[in-house]
């Protein structure tokens, strides 16, 4: 059974940092992406960042702003998403999401959320005074 177990979640204040993780069991994705998403209350699922299977990143600058940092281990399986200064606008549900996709960075199909086979269930994150 393949799964995506996210964890790190919780509550913190504006301008402080939290670090995600991410890691599949089941079978590997060391040869496809690894990214997250995000969704608000009221809103879809919006794509953050991914990390390919060659080690490209890329991310959704507008509403990253240079903040998130994501590293793989690809050995491990295993995804992180270091998130810095953080705003109230940053709350919603985090979800990993894994691919067997060779996307290149530059490619635009990794920000759409229908191009991703497997998913995790999600972790929280609220940011709050």
């Amino acid at each position: 059974q393949v799964q995506l177990v996210e964890s790190g979640g919780g509550l913190v204040q504006p301008g402080d940092s939290l670090s995600l993780s991410c890691a599949a069991s089941g079978r590997s994705f060391s040869g496809g992406a690894m990214g997250w998403f995000r969704q608000a209350p009221g809103e879809g699922r919006k794509f953050v960042g991914v990390v390919t299977w060659s080690g490209g990143t890329a991310y959704d600058d507008e509403s990253v702003k240079g903040r998130f940092i994501l590293t793989r281990d690809i050995r491990k399986d295993t995804m992180h998403l270091v998130m810095r200064r953080l705003e109230p606008e940053d709350t919603a549900v985090y979800y990993c999401a894994a691919s067997d996709g060779k996307w290149l960075s530059s490619s635009p199909n990794y920000r759409e959320s229908s191009n991703w086979g497997y998913w995790g269930q999600g972790t929280q994150v609220t940011v709050s005074s």
